[in-house]
């Protein structure tokens, strides 16, 4: 009986330090990951794509003024707390220097100003096309040349861009949600070659 019981304590005792180990490899993992988004965003090869914070609703409504948010479909409570928390996780996984540009709609702009990433500015290349589809390969074609000047001078720093779905999916493929963001790996053109999608942090 006291074999048995011995057992029993040693088999614990394995489980518990197998337990740590996973944990710690996990954690392990989640720190070179973190060191990864960071490492490529200094480099100038890499940008971060993000589309704005959830916003109730599909398009504008009719009638919308750029230039009055009341007539927009803007960020509510939620798509605030949700900005604020990837400015946040941004700042964990070492992003400390930031160029954050966005969209000039009320909704990209609130995303921007809640990240908290040292101001923004606004770039008319990463301006909505959803009601003029047409407009798509002009707009992005605007964006890849704006990306591979920027990207030539902003030295350390991490670029970040705020826009809207159609914007992020024809210039580098993935229909994403709100929040949500995109690792993208530009040629010499400013154009995408590669993509790593980042959900929007819990």
């Amino acid at each position: 009986m006291r074999s048995l019981f011995s057992m029993s304590c040693r088999l614990i005792l394995v489980s518990l330090l197998l337990c740590c180990s996973l944990v710690t490899h996990a954690n392990d993992r989640a720190g070179e990951r973190a060191g990864e988004l960071a490492d490529a965003l200094r480099s100038p090869g890499y940008l971060l794509l993000m589309r704005h914070a959830y916003a109730p609703g599909v398009g504008d409504p009719a009638g919308y003024r750029l230039d009055d948010c009341a007539t927009q479909r803007n960020l509510d409570a939620q798509g605030r707390a949700q900005a604020a928390r990837t400015g946040a996780w941004l700042k964990r996984q070492g992003v400390e220097k930031a160029l954050v540009y966005s969209s000039n709609w009320c909704r990209c702009r609130d995303t921007a100003k809640a990240l908290e990433l040292g101001g923004f500015g606004i770039e008319p290349s990463l301006a909505s096309f959803f009601d003029q589809p047409e407009q798509a390969g002009a707009s992005t074609a605007a964006l890849s040349r704006f990306i591979a000047r920027t990207l030539k001078s902003k030295g350390d720093r991490a670029l970040i861009l705020v826009t809207h779905h159609v914007n992020i999916r024809d210039f580098a493929g993935p229909d994403i949600g709100s929040g949500d963001m995109v690792l993208v790996k530009v040629d010499a053109q400013g154009r995408a070659t590669s993509h790593v999608l980042y959900p929007s942090p819990p």
